[in-house]
């Protein structure tokens, strides 16, 4: 029988803030509790400058929670009560790695995905460029390359690889403080979809869903990658600050599609990850055409050509093109994305083609 909610507030109830003379529960420093079957999430909220003394006060939260009946996995995270004046969005010439973008982490002295060699965020600045997709079937033909990969879902708010990926299990947990990665298809992979029901919306402040991402970072056993996919939300928020900043990112991949109002966007997503420092390997063009597969006429639904030239603008690569078909999203949203369930096709050729490119650019990078 899974625990019910009053039960974990009856329990957290025992747990006592020194510096308010309160437990967390009556004191209303427990926000986001999430109970899905056996597994526990909550955060509890703090002022930065009190973190370090309340890490201990969340691993005994975390440690109460785990001895109840019918719990096997516990989630918890500090999150600021109040934003710490903003940094300024610019490393200052270096990545100012292990430093939240609200101004803490829980934990400094654990690195985030020490066995990763590269990591690489695929980012959009818009929703609805098919991001995801092109994450997941970019890490699949990299792993094709014969490269140990990981797909890392960073969008809190929107998880779309338990879906891409028709993964329906829980992490599991050896030692009961980490986690292990969920396997499909060779790939390791984690997303806080894996941590709660599909239906459940995820209704939590900025602070709290930056200390849920640092956590999946960082108590996630990931072991020894060479690339590190990160599907990142789309937008230029707090997100993908923190990925600048937590994580030595060996670049980013922006996806746009053709037309004016998506290349905007993609523009300011690449002046972002600039200005934080981080090399931008290319653009792709998402959507670029349809190629009609009974008379063979190609249309430009969206326009045509608008991400090579906007690469030409910007100075940056252009990658490559993926055409609007309804085979790839069939596939996607049947949890088997195209370069796995057709190998042979060109639309899987074509994500190859463009992972090649970005493994030669991270190589040349390192050289």
């Amino acid at each position: 029988m899974s625990v019910t909610e009053a039960q974990v507030l009856e329990c957290l109830r025992g747990i006592v803030d020194p510096g308010l003379g309160k437990d967390i529960v009556s004191g209303q420093l427990l926000t986001g509790l999430v109970i899905r079957d056996d597994h526990v999430m909550f955060a509890i909220e703090t002022d930065p400058s009190r973190a370090p003394e309340m890490e201990v006060l969340r691993d005994q939260a975390e440690q109460a929670v785990k001895k109840l009946p019918g719990v096997s996995k516990v989630t918890a995270v500090l999150t600021a009560a109040k934003e710490p004046e903003p940094e300024p969005h610019s490393c200052g010439g270096g990545h100012n790695h292990g430093k939240q973008a609200h101004g803490y982490d829980p934990s400094p002295e654990v690195p985030l995905m020490p066995g990763v060699k590269n990591i690489i965020a695929v980012a959009s600045g818009k929703g609805g460029v098919g991001k995801s997709t092109t994450s997941v079937n970019l890490a699949l033909a990299l792993q094709g390359l014969g490269l140990k990969v990981g797909l890392f879902d960073a969008d809190i708010y929107g998880p779309s690889v338990p879906k891409m990926l028709d993964i329906h299990d829980s992490p599991e947990t050896e030692d009961g403080k980490t986690m292990l990665p969920l396997e499909k298809h060779g790939l390791k992979c984690m997303s806080i979809g894996f941590l709660m029901d599909e239906d459940t919306p995820v209704i939590w402040r900025g602070p709290m869903v930056m200390g849920a991402l640092q956590q999946l970072m960082r108590d996630v056993q990931w072991g020894e990658l060479d690339v590190m996919i990160v599907d990142m939300p789309p937008g230029t928020g707090d997100t993908q600050l923190t990925m600048c900043q937590s994580v030595p990112l060996a670049g980013a991949v922006i996806v746009s599609t053709p037309q004016d109002i998506a290349l905007l966007d993609a523009r300011r997503g690449l002046n972002m990850f600039r200005k934080v420092d981080v090399p931008v390997l290319g653009l792709i063009e998402n959507m670029s055409y349809y190629h009609c597969p009974n008379c063979g006429h190609e249309d430009h639904i969206f326009g045509h050509g608008g991400a090579k030239a906007e690469a030409v603008k910007m100075s940056c690569d252009f990658l490559g093109e993926i055409p609007l078909d309804g085979t790839i999203r069939h596939l996607s949203d049947a949890g088997t994305p195209i370069v796995i369930a057709q190998p042979d096709s060109p639309h899987a050729a074509a994500y190859r083609a463009i992972a090649a490119k970005i493994w030669d650019k991270v190589k040349l990078l390192h050289a």
